[in-house]
């Protein structure tokens, strides 16, 4: 079986990074210090970014990637325990602009009021806390 060339290596690792990128949600680029500016203004007072503190709300340390639900010592309404939720980026952002109709049943009490680049600016930030 004969090998491929390096110039076709090449054109098939170029065209496979080319779908991948189409494959991808396309996010705005987040400044993660204006998105610590917004996690101040609209989610400090009831969110910590500080590992195992909790506030009215779970803390948001280490929250990308966790099954929503799941931190210990928080009380939960009964549909985010049962959403199966993971919260990944795409989630987040979908969650922080419309909490009610993502987790219909839930208590945040947030409506969401960012704008795009609030948005992704905060997802920059919350990607950091780990």
């Amino acid at each position: 079986m004969k090998l491929p060339s390096k110039r076709a290596q090449l054109a098939l690792s170029s065209a496979a990074a080319a779908l991948l990128c189409l494959s991808l949600p396309a996010h705005a680029a987040g400044n993660v210090e204006r998105g610590g500016d917004v996690f101040d203004a609209q989610c400090a007072e009831c969110h910590s970014v500080k590992a195992n503190k909790n506030k009215k709300g779970p803390t948001l340390f280490a929250v990308i990637g966790r099954k929503a639900g799941t931190v210990p010592d928080v009380v939960y309404s009964d549909a985010m325990k049962a959403s199966g939720i993971v919260w990944t980026p795409d989630k987040v952002e979908a969650y922080i602009a419309n909490p009610k109709g993502v987790v219909p049943g839930g208590k945040m009490k947030y409506d969401g009021k960012l704008n795009a680049q609030e948005n992704a600016d905060l997802l920059a930030f919350l990607a950091t806390l780990r």
